[in-house]
């Protein structure tokens, strides 16, 4: 699932990478780059104007990416990456509401080994369903994937993105029309404020290995396990984290998303009032409801909102999520019919996938799920 393969020469960056990131030199890229950088990281409030549209898009065309801006020795944070102060007031638990230690790790992690076992097998079955209706994620262990091909993948990400700047910006574009795209934040020119990292983004679809032996029948007949991307995040360190985030606040658009994330964390999901760390757990594979599952599942699965934290770690954060979509956009979906009883009505309407993904792109991540447009 996770077997990923780069043109690059990546090998010798993992390595070395606290030694490169804690001791720089004045290359001649950074050099080159210092003078967008400069104009990038404007944020003195004395500014009279501040024009942040324009300071958007020189980061934009810069292609450097959040990497860049620390490879070039800032101390603060850009203007336009300072996020409201009733988003930041929630980045921390209230004292009050903190959840005591025995609770704080609440995202289930479900060991899958052993499922021949009919017995075991309902019994992980349940485990799941639960998992998704009380959280809509949890943790999976024992799966089958080898725990050097994980380290081995974030390794290759890692390496990707701490290439000179000069390599990354080949591929640094917003448009997917190749398959291949890097670029810091896909919301960028829609979101009130950045979030701090890094993405290189893959299509992996339509081709799907070993098809037979995934059991889920339902999804494959509607090809929600076809069309696959890739979306490999890289929140390198933050000199201000307590004035950004990582990601903001957001449902994810699809059907089911499959995140490997490395040992540093920041990773919280809603839970009531509550932000939750799904805290690393070594070998573990992070499964998540997208928003298109809630609305099929007629509201029994929830998609629930998470956010990633500003990285004030020196070493990097990593994290790899593979999202399932649909493949045939101009259907219809809705909830399925199965599931809607007099007791239980339609909660949301049928609706096209074109039309829901690309209201999905045209706005910033936020809390705002696009469930809500869709129900009846």
């Amino acid at each position: 699932m996770f077997s990923i393969q780069f043109p690059l020469r990546i090998g010798s960056t993992h390595s070395h990478h606290k030694e490169h990131h804690s001791c720089h030199s004045k290359t001649g890229s950074q050099k080159r780059n210092r003078k967008i950088i400069m104009a990038a990281t404007i944020n003195d409030t004395t500014n009279q104007e501040y024009d942040r549209s324009k300071e958007v898009r020189q980061f934009d065309d810069s292609k450097i990416g959040v990497k860049g801006l620390i490879d070039s020795g800032i101390t603060s944070i850009p203007k336009f990456f300072i996020h409201s102060a009733e988003t930041l007031s929630d980045l921390k638990p209230k004292r009050s509401s903190r959840l005591p230690d025995s609770e704080s790790n609440l995202i289930p992690t479900i060991d899958i080994s052993g499922l021949e076992d009919s017995n075991r097998r309902s019994a992980v079955v349940d485990k799941v369903g639960r998992a998704c209706r009380e959280f809509g994620f949890f943790q999976v262990v024992n799966h089958g994937v080898p725990l050097e091909v994980l380290d081995r993948t974030i390794g290759a990400i890692k390496g990707f993105h701490e290439l000179p700047t000069e390599e990354k910006m080949r591929w640094y574009r917003r448009e997917m029309g190749t398959g291949v795209s890097f670029l810091s934040n896909v919301d960028l020119f829609h979101s009130k404020a950045a979030s701090w990292r890094d993405t290189l983004q893959m299509t992996l679809g339509p081709n799907l290995p070993e098809l037979e032996e995934i059991p889920w029948g339902k999804l494959k007949d509607l090809t929600f396990l076809d069309a696959r991307t890739m979306a490999a995040h890289y929140y390198p360190y933050c000199p201000q984290p307590d004035l950004t985030v990582g990601i903001m606040s957001h449902t994810d658009p699809g059907v089911l998303t499959v995140l490997l994330q490395d040992q540093i964390g920041g990773l919280q999901v809603k839970h009531g009032e509550d932000w939750v760390d799904v805290k690393p757990v070594p070998g573990a594979i992070v499964i998540n409801v997208g928003d298109i599952m809630q609305i099929l599942s007629n509201n029994e699965y929830k998609s629930n909102e998470h956010r990633v934290l500003a990285n004030g770690c020196q070493e990097p954060r990593i994290s790899i999520a593979i999202f399932f979509n649909p493949l045939k956009r101009d259907n219809l979906f809705g909830p399925f019919p199965e599931l809607i009883s007099p007791e239980k009505p339609a909660v949301y309407r049928e609706f096209v996938y074109t039309d829901y993904i690309k209201r999905f792109f045209t706005k910033e991540l936020d809390g705002k799920s696009l469930t809500n447009y869709y129900k009846l």
